[in-house]
């Protein structure tokens, strides 16, 4: 009833453009933040993680006089960790997100067993949880050792199905120094609970499905539930929406879609300016929406991605704009990095001076010792 009251009652059309604008704020991409690390990891509802330098760069273009070692120091004191979570991809997140997601993803998750079925043939999933569980809570593994015990208990399986199945049935933490800013470390495991000093005999708070829609709304939104499907790819969230009706804000997108939003929430004028930001390879703000066009214009569609690789992106006027790649130097006679700008599309001189500040500035927060400058160069899009 409620939904067919609704459809009777006129909702604010807002322009692609105004959510646009209103998708920047909720990410902290209209003006980068005074506010904590943590604080960050916590509001954006994690950092997608899928490679160990992202996060770092999430943050750089999203906070105000971010230093890389403070989310390091984090990771080092287990305040944040990196998990497996949202559409079953690794992503940074506090350690209470990290036990509190993980439940609500579980379903997801566990999905990707069917694609492993022929390797798990007459292994008994329960059975390998609970040895994988004890293998890891031991000591840490990493997992090419992990691998190797459960194929050794199970050697009619495959090692590389046995160690996805322990990943998607149990909350298994990558442990440091993997993700620590300036180190390196293969994958090493334990679970959630063992590493973050919860009580492992009790089950980890699951989020609320209501808590997850408001924390989604107030990251990502206005959204449809399409959007959030998308960003958690979980189904049937409708009837989640629907109990929140009255605490929410309804509109159109131009399309007519429904979209839901918090009262409170901040929706700029859509003439705001956005200056430009550099963003990494799947950053969630390219991925979180069914309908991406708020952020990605429709002529720009499939030019972010080769095969299953995601490029590095970069944003004028708060629109997908074109592709970056960053170079350390180091050959012999160049002691200097370049950092290549690929426009899909013509720049203004003006856009062109913003986006090459914008650089020199994500230079200066994020280069590496062995780069103590960068040249910014533009090139010609091929592809």
């Amino acid at each position: 009833m409620a939904s067919k009251t609704a459809d009777r009652v006129p909702q604010p059309v807002l322009t692609t453009r105004a959510l646009n604008r209103a998708t920047l704020a909720r990410q902290l991409l209209l003006r980068r933040a005074a506010m904590s690390a943590k604080d960050a990891v916590t509001h954006l509802v994690g950092l997608q993680a899928q490679n160990v330098k992202p996060p770092y760069v999430q943050l750089g273009a999203r906070l105000d006089g971010f230093d890389p070692e403070e989310l390091s120091g984090l990771m080092a004191s287990r305040e944040v960790g990196r998990m497996v979570t949202l559409r079953s991809t690794i992503h940074t997140h506090t350690a209470e997100d990290c036990l509190a997601l993980r439940p609500f993803a579980q379903p997801v998750v566990e999905s990707e067993l069917r694609n492993f079925r022929d390797g798990l043939a007459g292994v008994d999933l329960d059975r390998l949880a609970a040895y994988s569980k004890e293998l890891v809570e031991e000591r840490p593994l990493p997992l090419k050792e992990l691998k190797a015990a459960l194929a050794e208990r199970w050697p009619d399986g495959d090692p590389r199905s046995l160690a996805v199945a322990a990943r998607c049935l149990l909350p298994l933490v990558q442990i440091t120094p993997r993700g620590l800013w300036g180190r390196s470390g293969q994958v090493t495991l334990t679970t959630a609970q063992k590493w973050f000093g919860a009580d492992s005999d009790d089950a980890a708070p699951r989020i609320a499905p209501e808590d997850a829609v408001l924390r989604y709304l107030a990251a990502f939104g206005p959204a449809s539930v399409k959007d959030m499907q998308t960003w958690c790819r979980l189904t049937r969230l409708a009837p989640v929406f629907e109990r929140l009706r009255d605490r929410l804000l309804t509109f159109r997108d131009e399309n007519g879609a429904e979209l839901f939003d918090l009262p409170d929430a901040p929706r700029p004028d859509a003439a705001t300016p956005a200056p430009p930001r550099f963003l990494p390879e799947f950053d969630n703000l390219l991925l979180s929406h069914a309908d991406r066009t708020r952020v990605v214009p429709l002529a720009y569609r499939g030019r972010t991605w080769s095969g299953n690789q995601s490029y590095r992106t970069f944003l004028v006027d708060g629109f997908l704009a074109g592709i970056w790649r960053l170079e350390d130097g180091g050959a012999e006679g160049d002691e200097r990095g370049t950092l290549t700008v690929r426009a899909f599309g013509a720049l203004t001189r003006a856009q062109r001076d913003a986006v090459a500040e914008e650089g020199e500035r994500m230079l200066g927060s994020l280069s590496s010792a062995t780069s103590p400058s960068y040249a910014v160069r533009f090139a010609d899009f091929a592809g």
